[in-house]
């Protein structure tokens, strides 16, 4: 007994003490108690289909999401809370790895400015909160690292294979990982002191394993003639290709940055990326070795995929591996002034953040939304008793599909119903001439919802695949009393997996 109080009394002296961990706690606890206030997302929906649908791989991203719902969900049910504590739990342990990883190239007090910058950050809400392959992605990248800078700098050789491990994990988690091993061969190969490292059958053992370690996710797209690279690769190229200029797209860039990010962390990466390229530039100058590693895992993903917005719509999440050399990069420049402002701007939008989710003060005209879905199946499972012997689908690629499957007992499908190409709905093995002759109801969202009345009009595909297509009356959800959701619904009669007619 007196062992373990004394440990108590020392955890509650070092957090006393130390009040960079007091502001990483405060700020967790306070996402861990948000936690049962939040709705499922199309993402939460969609990732648990893959976990309940295992598979080698998957059509948009590698499975480890997936996998990591599997495993919550049997061990603590399926609910909402349940997927969300899975996020929570994972973006915990990239949290602390972060920390472990920073104390290797910090002082005692830039490091704890380091910690606190990281969980002040949106975007570590953003991955406690909502299921996506960035959540493991953001963990093994971290514990990839670790193992690399114990490989490199303390060169304890068995850190080669539990890096090449961990960066194949990363892989399994998401593909832009690939630039774990670009960062690696990049910092050796600009290092003076360690680019004698490229001979070194190690390196090369790590690199082996870590490609092994991705092996199903290759297998799989070899099974399925690599639908999955194809996918993420041709089109963004031939949309860069195109090469046209979009301020909206740089200064929208910018802007989900700075919210991700709180502005004055993105303000200090802007100035520190400046510096460091200027230097090299310039003046032929390259950092010390440890700062070299910091920005070979930094420069090609923040500052290559930042290139890209002027041509090209980059998504928010893409740079967020950058964030975790960046961040301690940060650590090594910003003031302890600079620091409470970046802390007292992310309490305002955490607080804002906080009252939207509690009261959903400003609607939300998307179907990116946590609000509206277990409504919406309720009403779906009413009208399927007014017309019974229909099965159910929808036509916006997952959104309304995966929340409907979440929350009802059968089956929803998606686009792939009326031949559209439906993501990971086309391979999950479904034979849709079982559905031959049955009615259905279609479920399409007002994503712009102005009144409560029929939409009017439909897609032509619908008469292509059903005799006879009905409107019935829209479903309006009401959160807080207020009308907030709207779905238009269509009475569909007599399916034909074959297309009726391809004229119409």
């Amino acid at each position: 007994m007196n062992l373990r109080t004394n440990t108590l009394n020392k955890i509650k002296t070092l957090i006393t003490n130390n009040k960079a961990i007091s502001w990483v706690l405060g700020f967790q606890i306070f996402r861990l108690l948000l936690l049962p206030f939040m709705g499922l997302m199309p993402q939460d929906a969609y990732y648990y289909l893959y976990g309940q649908n295992l598979s080698l791989s998957y059509f948009d991203h590698p499975g480890m999401i997936g996998y990591i719902l599997r495993i919550f969900t049997e061990i603590f049910g399926h609910s909402i809370f349940t997927i969300k504590f899975a996020d929570f739990v994972i973006t915990s342990l990239t949290i602390f790895s972060f920390y472990k990883l920073a104390s290797y190239f910090l002082s005692k007090q830039k490091l704890q400015r380091a910690i606190v910058l990281l969980a002040s950050t949106i975007f570590v809400s953003i991955l406690s909160f909502n299921s996506t392959p960035d959540v493991p992605l953001l963990l093994f990248w971290t514990l990839s690292l670790i193992c690399l800078y114990k490989a490199i700098f303390e060169e304890k050789k068995w850190f080669w294979i539990l890096g090449g491990i961990a960066m194949g994990l990363a892989f399994d988690s998401k593909y832009t990982a690939l630039l774990l091993q670009i960062g690696l061969i990049a910092f050796l190969v600009f290092s003076n002191k360690y680019r004698k490292l490229l001979l070194s059958p190690w390196v090369w053992i790590s690199l082996i394993i870590s490609a092994a370690v991705t092996f199903p996710v290759w297998y799989w797209n070899y099974q399925n003639d690599f639908a999955s690279f194809m996918f993420q690769s041709s089109d963004r190229t031939n949309s860069i290709s195109e090469f046209k200029i979009s301020p909206k797209n740089f200064f929208g860039a910018i802007g989900h940055q700075m919210f991700l990010l709180v502005p004055v962390l993105f303000l200090v990466f802007i100035t520190f990326t400046y510096k460091y390229i200027k230097r090299a530039l310039l003046k032929f100058k390259i950092p010390t070795a440890k700062t070299l590693f910091l920005l070979a895992f930094f420069i090609p993903t923040f500052v290559g995929f930042f290139s890209l917005t002027p041509i090209y719509w980059v998504k928010l999440n893409w740079m967020m591996p950058s964030y975790i050399t960046g961040i301690i990069l940060a650590g090594m420049f910003i003031n302890k002034k600079l620091l409470k402002i970046q802390v007292v701007i992310s309490i305002v939008f955490h607080v804002l953040f906080s009252l939207q989710i509690l009261f959903y003060l400003v609607p939300i005209k998307s179907d990116d939304t946590w609000v509206g879905w277990k409504e919406l199946a309720l009403e779906t499972k009413k009208l399927q008793e007014t017309h019974p012997n229909t099965f159910v689908f929808s036509d916006d690629n997952y959104k309304t599909s995966a929340c409907l499957n979440f929350f009802m007992d059968e089956k929803v499908y998606a686009q792939n119903i009326i031949g559209l190409p439906a993501l990971h709905f086309d391979y999950l093995g479904d034979d849709l001439s079982t559905l031959n002759t049955k009615n259905a109801l279609f479920i399409d969202s007002d994503k712009r919802f102005k009144n409560s009345n029929k939409k009017g009009d439909y897609s032509t595909l619908l008469d292509n695949y059903f005799e006879k297509v009905t409107e019935l009356t829209p479903i309006i959800i009401k959160i807080n009393g207020k009308e907030s959701r709207k779905f238009w619904v269509f009475y569909c009669e007599n399916y034909q997996p074959n297309p009726l007619s391809t004229d119409k």
